[in-house]
């Protein structure tokens, strides 16, 4: 079954964007390519349990297994060293990708706590964007009673596009709430 964002996407949304932006065919407007939820573990990477909790936590919240990642260099001041456990990713495609897309804006972001929008400053020179959440208990998939402690989330969503304008404009139309000009 085609996920309900994509159709929107497929049926509206492209169409919409070929229009604005003048192209000569579908395929030059900007689309998602992937999301990748990011969990760092800080000093919490050696223990074992703690991994396994937050990597139930990642596989709920992504729909897939979560990957370790380690250090690539030792730093004495944020005391890493080579080879540790670092964090766990979550790389999503396709159809589990517009599924994610649709729970976060929909469900997740409305249950932060003083969320006044996300900021545009969150691109970067090749139109993707990424931005931070502080709790990963905003998703409905964590259940909070077995939670040990609340931990952070960076979301980064690749976006093909010429410049940043026009991934602005997808993610706009896909209903993120972005703050407007005159706020803080």
């Amino acid at each position: 079954m085609i996920p309900r964002l994509k159709e929107l996407y497929m049926r509206e949304i492209q169409p919409s964007l070929k229009e604005k932006f003048g192209f000569k065919n579908i395929y030059m407007t900007p689309h998602l390519e992937k999301v990748v939820i990011n969990m760092g573990l800080g000093l919490d990477g050696n223990d074992t349990k703690t991994i396994k909790s937050c990597e139930l936590d990642l596989a709920n919240i992504g729909g897939q297994k979560p990957v370790l990642t380690k250090f690539k260099k030792s730093i004495s001041n944020f005391k890493t060293r080579k080879g540790t456990n670092a964090g766990l990713k979550v790389t999503l495609r396709k159809n589990k990708m517009y599924e994610f897309i649709d729970r976060l804006v929909n469900i997740a972001l409305p249950r932060i706590k003083d969320f006044r929008g996300l900021s545009e400053r969150g691109f970067d020179k090749f139109g993707n964007f990424t931005f931070g959440v502080k709790e990963h208990i905003i998703f409905p998939e964590v259940n909070f009673d077995k939670v040990d402690k609340i931990r952070g989330l960076d979301i980064t969503i690749v976006i093909k596009s010429n410049s940043k304008d026009h991934s602005l404009e997808l993610l706009k139309k896909l209903n993120f709430p972005f703050k407007n000009k005159g706020e803080n």
